[in-house]
């Protein structure tokens, strides 16, 4: 099926055109919006110790009362699919704009009801009922949210911008993990752990619904998309379910955006979330909290930087390329830090701006749907496997360990080796090119 230009990313000399002040403020509200919306998703691991001591009975062995805090936060990522599913469907069919708006209000007002939720000691076994809802409707909500916005973005601005607004908004949902995980260190480093315990908790989730209602609010001087727009003036939506039109016709588009999230777990959820206590547990006495922290900023930056490189040099050659410094950083930060703990600060920081390749990522995924099936698209195959990948890597990474210390830079390898070979795909074959080009 041939697929013609939208007007919005018409060649000639409007094409080249820079970023307007309209794209400007769409990406800057975006980005924004998503940083809120994920800090209000991370915050629960932050506060995980004190939640699982207030929301189980206080009789219950320790290991199981972890076991079961962070399987609710597990909840929140086993529901993405389905929401992300369901909010990807009327995307599709009733405008991108309501569902982006939609999923930061489903964000915000569950976040807000956890920090007014009464404990354990007070309702009993309704309270972790209720606190397993809500994670569960936080995960359904930012399972719309992420590919609802790489979609808003992108169909905002011309084609040869794609890849700098993909990175821009990526760079903002890093911002919501290292806000998380500054506020976490402030509230701990003011309250003492009883005070915690005895109501301080609440505060982050009670500033993040907060905050996520202003954001909604925000959201109201966004614009639908141009290209939704031309797509509802020409009739041309979807005319059966979005979702059963990708898995038959799209097949290939699926598998790739699947593929490149696969990546993108690896590289969030092995390096950024799991390496510093990885590395605590095995070197007694090393602390990677602060470098964590640079490694998030550096992240930030390689996220714009990945994608103002999908757009000036392809995505193909830019996902070679990251795919490479990721798995090499990586390595040789993994491998060094035993004998050299000194290094693990620029070590980390080079690994986190090489992360950065998940500001690339999202530029592959969404040119591989066309317009009127591209958020159902995108949203299955993201969502589908962050739940599988990015649920089974911390088993598959800790259990390896076990015989292989080296087992978390082997897996990164892995997977960086992958990326250029998609990359290589993308380059050099005729089915690659055209999956990397933006259909309308």
């Amino acid at each position: 099926m041939a697929h013609t230009p939208l007007s919005d990313n018409a060649t000639g000399a409007s094409a080249n055109r820079p970023l307007s002040r309209g794209d400007v403020k769409t990406l800057s509200l975006s980005a924004l919006g998503g940083a809120l919306e994920f800090y209000d998703f991370i915050i629960f691991v932050y506060f995980a110790t004190v939640i699982g001591q207030l929301f189980f009975p206080p009789d219950m062995p320790e290991w199981l009362r972890q076991t079961q805090t962070f399987g609710i936060f597990a909840a929140g990522y086993l529901v993405r699919p389905l929401g992300g599913i369901v909010m990807a469907h009327f995307g599709d069919l009733l405008g991108r704009k309501r569902m982006f708006t939609l999923s930061i209000l489903l964000m915000a007002l569950p976040t807000l009801a956890i920090g007014c939720l009464p404990t354990y000691h007070t309702i009993g076994y309704l309270a972790p009922l209720l606190l397993v809802l809500l994670r569960m409707l936080q995960g359904a909500a930012v399972g719309g949210e992420v590919p609802g916005a790489w979609v808003f973005v992108t169909e905002h601005v011309q084609r040869r911008h794609v890849g700098l607004a993909c990175g821009t908004l990526s760079a903002g949902l890093a911002a919501g993990i290292l806000i998380g995980s500054l506020v976490s260190a402030a509230m701990k480093s003011h309250y003492s752990v009883g005070e915690l315990a005895e109501g301080a908790w609440r505060i982050p989730f009670v500033i993040g619904g907060g905050f996520g209602l202003i954001a909604v609010y925000l959201r109201r001087w966004l614009r639908e998309t141009p290209v939704f727009a031309e797509m509802r003036e020409r009739r041309a939506l979807a005319a059966e379910l979005p979702v059963k039109a990708v898995l038959r016709d799209h097949l290939g588009g699926v598998l790739l955006a699947m593929a490149v999230s696969w990546i993108l777990t690896a590289a969030i959820v092995v390096v950024m979330l799991m390496t510093p206590p990885l590395l605590a547990a095995q070197y007694a006495g090393l602390d990677a909290s602060l470098a964590n922290v640079v490694a998030i900023l550096c992240l930030i930056v390689g996220c714009v930087v990945a994608g103002w490189c999908a757009d000036r040099f392809g995505s193909g050659a830019t996902l070679i390329g990251w795919s490479a410094l990721l798995g090499a950083s990586y390595w040789l930060m993994m491998s060094v830090v035993g004998q050299r703990p000194d290094q693990l600060m620029p070590l980390y920081a080079l690994a986190g701006f090489a992360v950065g390749i998940t500001g690339a990522i999202p530029a592959v995924a969404v040119k591989a749907f066309p317009a009127a099936v591209r958020f159902s698209g995108l949203s299955f195959s993201y969502n589908v496997a962050y739940a599988v990948f990015g649920g089974f890597t911390p088993i598959i990474v800790t259990t390896l360990m076990r015989w292989y210390p080296m087992s978390p830079a082997i897996y990164v390898a892995a997977l960086s080796v992958m990326g250029i070979l998609i990359g290589l795909f993308l380059l050099r074959t005729p089915a690659g090119r055209r999956l990397a080009v933006m259909p309308s």
